[in-house]
């Protein structure tokens, strides 16, 4: 990956992922990079749990990337570990660079090597160059998602 290292997030990192998610139409309406109290909380959860990893991408000491792999344990398909890729964004500077590519690939390539045999994602149906970007990557839209907020 050259100059870019993919490691797990630091606590310091969570303003500029918290940029990252805000850095959107979708992302404006739902975050709140004034307040970091609920990031942090959060970050703290996500960092105690061993299925949990929220992943960076950081170049030249920045951070440019991330997502969060979460991987879950179940009964259905003969008790398949699955995973789910969640929250990937990519610095506007650095959309288009491949950057996205490989931060999907490490999540594929860490989903095997925890015994995944399935990789799983949602994303918002307005974001149809991202649906372009994960059919290209091999994911297949195969389901139609629900989501009831609470």
């Amino acid at each position: 990956m050259g100059d870019l290292e993919v490691r797990p997030a630091e606590k310091s990192d969570i303003p500029a992922i918290v940029a990252m998610l805000a850095d959107d139409p979708l992302g404006a309406q739902r975050e709140s990079p004034d307040d970091m109290s609920p990031y942090l909380a959060a970050f703290e959860q996500i960092n105690a749990d061993p299925n949990q990893h929220l992943i960076t991408a950081v170049r030249q000491g920045r951070v440019v990337g991330t997502l969060q792999l979460t991987v879950i344990p179940g009964l259905s398909r003969r008790g398949a570990t699955r995973s789910i890729i969640e929250g990937v964004r990519i610095h506007a500077d650095e959309r288009g660079s491949g950057l996205g590519t490989q931060l999907i690939e490490w999540a594929i390539d860490e989903s095997r090597r925890q015994g995944c045999q399935l990789v799983q994602l949602t994303s918002d149906n307005t974001r149809t160059d991202a649906h372009r970007f994960y059919e290209r990557l091999g994911f297949s839209a195969s389901h139609t998602g629900f989501k009831l907020q609470l």
